[in-house]
């Protein structure tokens, strides 16, 4: 039985219990979720300190949150294309030095293999079978470190980010929107540092990593970011 099980395992549905194939999305939806519950809850209650009414709080919460997503999108989008940009100009420079220095190439990808510890005669054999299988790919993925999983994806970032922004922005504004008037700034702060100990628990979960070291770091920034934003309210009576 155990036999049969290990003859399954093949490097493709071995690698979909790891986490690393999440990691450009989910880096991207927890940052726009962690920039929406933050900065909509910080405007809200910097808008709140300031003595104004419902009406004015919850056109800026709007506002925050529509411009925020939008702003979240088209600056991942942009982010992750200039590193896009990046490395297809290092594979067309792989591509050139490969065609003008092919035993220099081959050289470099020997040192590479030796480096991680194996024989020369060995790291030699590796990179000349590489080489004559996919000598672009393999240069690709050893000397420039770019392979499936870490290569970016605009369109997925930018999705990823303003949907997540949008998700965590929501909360804020139907605080505003259902909290009593005279309770909103403590609605607010009580609600926001819920929302970051579940995305704290929620992206930790989704990327294998320490949960209570997740929600600490992620509750005691927002709620810094918070208190600054409530204090400028108070302090200038205008809205942040």
């Amino acid at each position: 039985m155990e036999k049969a099980t290990t003859s399954q395992i093949t490097i493709d549905n071995y690698l979909k219990n790891h986490y690393m194939h999440r990691s450009n999305w989910l880096r991207a939806a927890v940052l726009g979720a962690n920039d929406g519950i933050i900065s909509i809850s910080s405007l809200a209650v910097g808008v709140a300190a300031a003595g104004t009414g419902r009406e004015a709080i919850t056109l800026a919460t709007f506002a925050g949150l529509v411009a925020g997503a939008l702003s979240m999108a088209a600056g991942e989008y942009v982010s992750v294309s200039s590193q896009t940009d990046t490395e297809h100009a290092d594979i067309a420079r792989e591509k050139d030095e490969l065609r003008e220095q092919p035993e220099a190439e081959l050289e470099i990808l020997t040192q590479i293999f030796e480096k991680r510890g194996l024989k020369r005669e060995t790291a030699r054999l590796v990179a000349n079978e590489l080489t004559e299988t996919d000598a672009l790919g393999a240069h690709i993925r050893e000397e420039l470190g770019i392979n499936e999983i870490s290569q970016a994806n605009p369109i997925q970032a930018a999705f990823a980010s303003g949907a997540a922004f949008t998700t965590g922005g929501l909360l804020p504004l139907l605080v505003v929107l259902l909290a009593p008037l005279s309770a909103m700034q403590y609605s607010l702060y009580a609600s926001t540092l819920l929302s970051l100990m579940i995305l704290g628990i929620v992206s930790a979960r989704a990327g294998g990593a320490n949960a209570r070291k997740a929600v600490l770091r992620i509750t005691i920034w927002g709620a810094i970011a918070l208190g600054l934003s409530g204090l400028v309210g108070y302090l200038f009576g205008v809205s942040v």
